[in-house]
């Protein structure tokens, strides 16, 4: 099935809904109009973008304009087969490996081909170019468009297990149950998984060597993957929305804002919640290994000197 998207002016718009007038269907989540012919789907967005879908969509389209261009990807994959972008994909990314409050969280999403267009128009691309109150606004539009999985480990758990395991093993393990619980969820498999990289292939399933569920066919793994395909995009946006809840509810129990990230702002904050509720407290709501908790008692212990 042959899919087109045309940005088009507001009067090609209404020419495009004037045609077609008469094969109206309700139109999906962010769109205005849609109709369906014999041999097209046609989709006419609030952004001012029109998908055409199916076996006459390039002869349809044509009637009012250039497909749109798309912007070269800053990122390629060798490794990935050609026409990767377009598959139906589960894409899982994880949050929060960097910063010393709060947990680290992981995400599968699913981005089936019909709906790759759609998520793309939701305003879905790499997170890092997105602002926090636009990450939970995309990320509740997501909700309810796409299926997701998402596992959180919270600070307790995370300072227990990074006793006797490297973070990489945490990160793997939760990917490998996200994948396994969207999996479960999904009526027909996806053509392939996409796992934004944070290891190395052989490292990763060597960290779930004793897991007796491991998610492994059709699994790829790339660096920048969101820049690669859309689901991974998705699974990024909605892993930050999901750290960003549990840093407010986090800034509530402690009575401040807590800063994310692992630089001197959190050092101080650090300091101050220590002072104010002592070490056992501020275990529970960081990853007490990382370097940040030896400065925040030098800090401390400077302040309540006479």
């Amino acid at each position: 099935m042959g899919t087109v998207v045309l940005k088009l002016t507001k009067e090609k718009q209404e020419a495009v809904i004037s045609d077609f007038e008469g094969q109206h269907i309700p139109p999906p989540p962010y769109a205005r109009f849609a109709a369906r012919t014999s041999g097209c789907i046609l989709t006419v967005y609030n952004s001012g973008k029109v998908m055409f879908q199916g076996q006459e969509a390039e002869s349809i389209a044509a009637r009012y304009g250039s497909p749109v261009a798309k912007k070269a990807s800053t990122t390629t994959s060798a490794s990935l087969p050609e026409g990767f972008s377009d598959w139906s994909v589960v894409g899982s990314d994880e949050v929060g490996k960097g910063d010393f409050f709060g947990p680290l969280v992981v995400v599968a999403a699913y981005v089936e081909h019909e709906k790759i267009d759609l998520v793309r128009e939701l305003g879905v691309r790499d997170s890092k170019n997105v602002s926090d109150p636009e990450i939970r606004k995309i990320a509740r539009d997501l909700h309810a468009v796409i299926p997701y999985e998402y596992r959180i480990l919270h600070n307790p758990d995370y300072n227990r297990m990074q006793r006797t395991m490297t973070q990489g093993k945490m990160t793997a393990l939760l990917h490998n149950a996200a994948l396994n619980g969207l999996l479960e969820k999904l009526t027909s498999p996806p053509q392939a998984i996409l796992i934004d990289q944070f290891a190395e292939k052989n490292i990763y399933y060597k960290h779930l060597s004793g897991e007796a569920k491991q998610v492994t066919e059709n699994v790829y793994f790339s660096t920048k993957a969101e820049g690669l395909h859309v689901a991974v995009a998705a699974a990024s946006i909605l892993a930050r929305a999901i750290f960003l809840k549990e840093m407010d509810q986090l800034s509530q129990q402690a009575g401040t804002e807590i800063p994310k990230g692992a630089g001197a702002k959190v050092d101080q904050v650090a300091a101050s919640l220590l002072l104010r509720y002592g070490p056992t407290r501020l275990q529970d709501w960081t990853k007490f290994h990382f370097a940040n908790t030896k400065k925040a008692l030098t800090l401390a212990e400077k302040r309540n000197r006479p």
